[in-house]
């Protein structure tokens, strides 16, 4: 027997703060960082918030620890079972690691070597698919099902968009120790587990916040669906650097929280996103992955006014292989 429904409530501020408490002894308050010299540039205050610094070099370990530790003590030791490019899979083997059950994760063929890699070192059993031709979510099911294990789904599952906002509540409070309030806050977008997670926080926090989701071109579909004011697709034979937010469409908990919120999308060309990749590390002395960059590339690229304000982006993961990094630091992409 599969446990596929044990996730069935409504993410709301409340279940974000019951989230914080969970996860407080485990994750890392990530810092708001800020270089004068960047803000000079751009003409505005930028604060990031780092989370290539959290446990597993992305804020996905958030909702992974929440997802697993909101399960029933007999569920729970069955094991957990999960798809993910990458930061999600090593999010929820970690925690799995961590609680001593056992984790199946499904990754694309063509994942960074380094998420697949670290996935395994936490111990987990890695399955790999051709994300392109083939649907992680049946076979997911099929796994999930076969081997009588709890399927986490990345983002269409509310302990996990619970978990994420927590960052929204760091962020607030950090900010409040700072005297600020922001004018926007941005964060890249696949399916939109974080910035929904961080919308639910921000809502009740900081009101006159404007959310942004970020995405990479040819997958800008929640940044079209917001506009449309329904859930769109994306055309299917895209790639995109940004392995971490390639995701179909927007998911089904996720967009009416965006919706009802006021959330708008941007999306950014990869030349956008490796300046972003650059400018974190020559500005900001941090490794993020392209994906990661998105939400820091909507403020440099000129696409959100954001002359004489204050704006947050969030940084969300740093796992990049090596050389894709050099070469992005080396402008070869």
């Amino acid at each position: 027997m599969s446990f596929l429904n044990e996730f069935e409530f409504t993410p709301t501020y409340d279940t974000v703060c019951q989230a914080a408490d969970r996860i407080r002894d485990v994750v890392v308050r990530t810092p708001l960082l800020e270089s004068p010299a960047l803000n000079k540039k751009i003409g505005a205050r930028l604060l990031v918030k780092c989370e290539t610094l959290q446990v597993t070099g992305s804020f996905k370990f958030r909702g992974a620890y929440n997802a697993i530790s909101s399960l029933p003590d007999e569920v729970r030791a069955r094991g957990v079972f999960a798809y993910s490019s990458g930061n999600h899979a090593q999010g929820i083997a970690h925690a799995a690691e961590m609680m001593n059950i056992p984790a199946t994760i499904l990754m694309p063929e063509d994942s960074p070597a380094i998420k697949i890699s670290n996935t395994r070192g936490y111990g987990a059993t890695v399955v790999t698919y051709d994300r392109y031709t083939e649907s992680r979510e049946e076979i997911g099911a099929r796994i999930a099902e076969k081997d009588g294990l709890t399927l986490i789904k990345p983002y269409d599952n509310p302990a996990i968009v619970s978990g994420q906002g927590t960052i929204g509540l760091e962020i607030a409070q950090q900010l409040k120790e700072k005297g600020l309030t922001a004018d926007y806050l941005s964060a890249p977008c696949g399916g939109g587990g974080l910035i929904s997670g961080i919308t639910l926080a921000m809502a009740k926090e900081s009101p006159t916040t404007r959310l942004i989701a970020a995405e990479p071109e040819n997958f800008d579909d929640t940044t079209r669906s917001l506009a449309l004011g329904e859930r769109v697709s994306n055309e299917p034979g895209h790639r995109s650097i940004c392995d971490a937010i390639v995701t179909p469409m927007p998911g089904e908990i996720t967009f009416p929280i965006l919706q009802g919120n006021g959330v708008t999308g941007v999306f950014l060309t990869e030349r956008e996103v490796t300046n972003a990749v650059r400018t974190a590390f020559t500005d900001l002395k941090i490794v993020v992955e392209p994906g990661g960059a998105v939400a820091l590339a909507a403020y440099l690229s000129g696409k959100v006014d954001i002359a004489g304000k204050t704006v947050v982006a969030v940084c969300s993961g740093g796992n990049v292989d090596a050389p894709l990094f050099a070469d992005i630091l080396l402008e070869k992409l």
